[in-house]
């Protein structure tokens, strides 16, 4: 039996109470182990807010979005005497390991806390962006794209009855995963993603040309960080938070105002922000989560201490939490060909190089 604690940090994001679940019931039935779970993060570390985990504490929680522990961006290294008080809490409580459920920056802390001495450390890959290297997919993504798509169905109705264009803007801060899978499976007409600055003058080309053809809905989905090719469009330097985060979002209505002006078409916004990170995770997020939970605890009794658990070929592995902080996954270039093949097809039409195919689906 060992002693191990958890916590959950940074962004909230839909499968973090089935990670914690899993760590729990893996941990206390399979290991013997005595297990704690910190408040509100490394927050709850530094101010000595935990409680016991245990079964019984974590029923009904594998379908419930949010984390039961809560969650907060704050770390030791970011508060007066924060690194000495969170050794005292962990040094108290006599832990053998700490399992932490964060994403890029959360990780990177996680990797500093092992590597100083803080405590020994497993990581758990958590993201809506997808954004984490050596790792195929961080669960809590399946949920936001599976709420974007649907929303972009949505918009595809009252977007023809009306005649509209509409813009979607999608959670997506450095990487654009989210707004290229729901892109895809939503139909939209043009992806805008941070990896590929967007010339909004092709964009409203592509919007003009389909309504011509007598297309008279077009779907824009835009990640939040989209960026336009420099000269093209004018656009407000975001503000920073406290935490060095950009305050993203508004990329969307201003993608949404040049787009009418422009082409005359009739254009609204959509901006799904948080919704996308909320409420209950999808059947394969609680699948991935509980893997994630279960090779978690493991590690801690296998020699994965200072290791992240990470999905590769469909496989729960294990990878150095060194060879993952300082690196984001950007949207893969094979899979953006997928995205894009849409919007260069189109975009080829527009400049003359034949008459679109007879048998050219409708739906998008």
């Amino acid at each position: 039996m060992v002693r191990v604690g958890v916590l959950t940090s940074g962004g909230d994001c839909p499968g973090l109470n089935a990670v914690i679940r899993a760590v729990v019931r893996r941990g206390e039935r399979h290991w013997g182990d005595d297990l704690v779970g910190f408040h509100d993060g490394w927050a709850g570390v530094i101010e000595g807010r935990y409680q016991a985990l245990d079964v019984e504490a974590m029923r009904g929680y594998l379908a419930r979005g949010g984390t039961m522990l809560g969650t907060s961006r704050v770390h030791p290294w970011m508060v007066d005497d924060g690194v000495d008080r969170a050794r005292a809490t962990l040094q108290s409580l006599a832990l053998d390991a700490l399992v932490v459920i964060g994403g890029e920056g959360s990780l990177a802390i996680a990797h500093r806390a092992h590597t100083e001495g803080m405590v020994p450390v497993v990581g758990v890959p958590k993201t809506i962006d997808n954004d984490i290297p050596c790792t195929e997919q961080t669960f809590g993504f399946d949920t936001a794209v599976s709420i974007a798509t649907e929303a972009i169905d949505r918009l595809h109705t009252t977007a023809e009855s009306h005649d509209r264009v509409m813009v979607v803007e999608v959670m997506g801060r450095h990487v654009g995963h989210i707004a290229t899978w729901a892109g895809i499976a939503g139909g939209a007409t043009v992806t805008l993603v941070p990896e590929h600055p967007f010339d909004i003058s092709r964009v409203a080309e592509i919007v003009r040309w389909r309504h011509e053809r007598g297309r008279y809905a077009s779907i824009v989905v835009v990640a939040e960080g989209a960026l336009p090719v420099p000269g093209t469009l004018e656009v407000e330097a975001p503000a920073v938070d406290q935490f060095g985060h950009q305050r993203l979002g508004g990329i969307g209505s201003v993608v949404a105002a040049e787009l009418e002006r422009r082409t005359g078409f009739e254009t609204r916004v959509t901006v799904l922000g948080h919704v996308q990170r909320g409420g209950s995770p999808t059947a394969f997020d609680r699948v991935l989560s509980s893997r994630y939970g279960v090779a978690a605890i493991d590690a801690v009794h296998d020699d994965g201490l200072g290791d992240m658990v990470a999905l590769q070929a469909g496989v729960v592995t294990r990878v150095p939490l060194a060879d993952v902080v300082g690196h984001l996954k950007t949207v893969d270039d094979r899979l953006w060909e997928v995205a894009n093949a849409l919007f260069e097809a189109r975009l080829d039409r527009v400049q003359g190089c034949g008459p679109a195919s007879s048998r050219e689906s409708d739906t998008t």
